[in-house]
């Protein structure tokens, strides 16, 4: 059982064969997910898919992941590599093949016209456009269908496209790098690096696989970030900047506007942000989003999540700083937390990770489970996923606790 869910893209493991010797539909379908993987961070507002096309012999004769952009999907990406030998195969997909008429021709179509004996599917679309017509559509055309391989894992991968469907925000995802004592800087605001350069380097591989990354107005005043992704290979890989920033405070000099023709910039406002303000943001190349302000004119989380949804966004990465992560996690909008921890100890005069968030009694706090640790370089690197049982029941998760590189 492999996690997708955990830090970093999937790798592609050919498997090695089942208890009879050949390989079994669930490790083709593990060697699928390890292929969309490949497109998380790539092809919003599109859910990411793999594909692997199999003969009746066992050989692999095509194979696919959804393209940057969203498009060509995955079954047409595999479908070309395989040619005619995708005639009587069996097609391991992780997600139902559409059925609808978009900007391309729908997939079970071209499966059926590909002439696929078999369509193996981790997990239904809830996309009310696919919901079971892309089944009923193979079934119909006489081709053997195998529904739920992997299914925990294929949730996993693409909870930011369920969530993005079914309750019309992205997945969350809250960063943290701190001390051993949950610090992350010195009373002086000294906090470079506290983390080694195997976790930053962690780091920038959760920022490739998320659709957009947020920062609050103060960390980006403090820090004057650019917020891209730096890995070599991956510059390219850089997600959509988020500030929240109530009062529309950004400098126009800094690094972040000054970036904005090159990596796309939004900024979510609250409602007392002046008119000229955001029009000298918009003319900078920024995307303003105003939306609805809590009782103190910072933007509502909830408004902020909707809005950035609307535009496509399905996996949201939020960094920092304190204030931001408590918003985030006082309105139980956390999904995962991944929890950089370096072996030092700052003390009680540091800076905290995450600010006051009302929590008066223990069943009141945010709570997680463990779903990954490991080491990067010097530092230890955990992920908990959020253990509300009403999220659990919506999604039926079936995740598990291994971590994937």
């Amino acid at each position: 059982m492999i996690d997708f869910g955990a830090i970093g893209q999937g790798a592609v493991v050919f498997p090695l064969g089942g208890p009879l010797g050949g390989p079994t539909d669930e490790d083709w379908m593990d060697v699928a997910l390890g292929l969309a993987a490949r497109g998380l961070g790539r092809v919003w507002p599109n859910p990411s898919v793999g594909c692997v096309l199999v003969s009746a012999d066992g050989r692999v004769v095509g194979r696919g992941w959804t393209q940057p952009g969203g498009r060509p999907h995955a079954e047409r990406e595999a479908l070309d590599r395989a040619g005619p030998l995708a005639r009587g195969a069996t097609a391991h997909v992780t997600l139902e093949p559409c059925n609808h008429h978009g900007k391309t021709p729908p997939c079970a179509e071209a499966l059926i016209n590909a002439g696929v004996s078999r369509v193996v599917v981790a997990l239904s679309d809830p996309d009310k456009r696919v919901s079971g017509r892309g089944l009923a559509r193979l079934k119909e055309a006489g081709i053997q269908v195998r529904v739920g391989v992997r299914e925990g894992e294929a949730k996993a991968l693409n909870l930011g496209f369920l969530l993005h469907r079914i309750k019309g925000r992205p997945l969350v995802t809250l960063k943290v790098a701190t001390s051993l004592d949950g610090r992350i800087a010195t009373a002086t605001g000294h906090s470079q690096w506290i983390t080694g350069p195997a976790a930053r380097e962690q780091g920038h591989r959760l920022r490739a696989t998320h659709d957009a990354i947020a920062v609050g107005i103060g960390t980006a005043l403090a820090d004057d970030p650019t917020l891209t992704c730096r890995l070599p290979g991956l510059e390219d890989r850089s997600p959509v900047r988020v500030v929240f920033d109530s009062r529309a405070r950004l400098p126009l000099d800094g690094a972040l506007i000054r970036s904005a023709d090159q990596v796309p910039l939004w900024i979510v406002t609250g409602p007392e942000t002046s008119v000229d303000r955001g029009a000298a943001l918009e003319e900078r190349g920024v995307l303003v989003l105003s939306v609805a302000g809590d009782g103190a004119g910072r933007p509502r989380v909830e408004a902020a999540l909707s809005a950035l949804a609307e535009r496509g966004i399905t996996r949201l990465l939020v960094e920092g700083g304190g204030d931001l992560a408590g918003a985030f996690l006082a309105a139980r909008l956390v999904d995962r937390l991944v929890w950089f921890r370096a072996p030092m100890v700052i003390g009680g005069d540091g800076k905290g990770a995450i600010a006051a968030f009302g929590v008066d009694r223990l069943a009141d706090s945010a709570q997680f489970s463990a779903r990954a640790r490991f080491d990067a370089g010097v530092d230890l690197v955990e992920r908990f996923d959020a253990s509300d049982p009403l999220f659990a029941v919506d999604l039926s998760l079936g995740i598990s606790l291994s971590e994937t590189e």
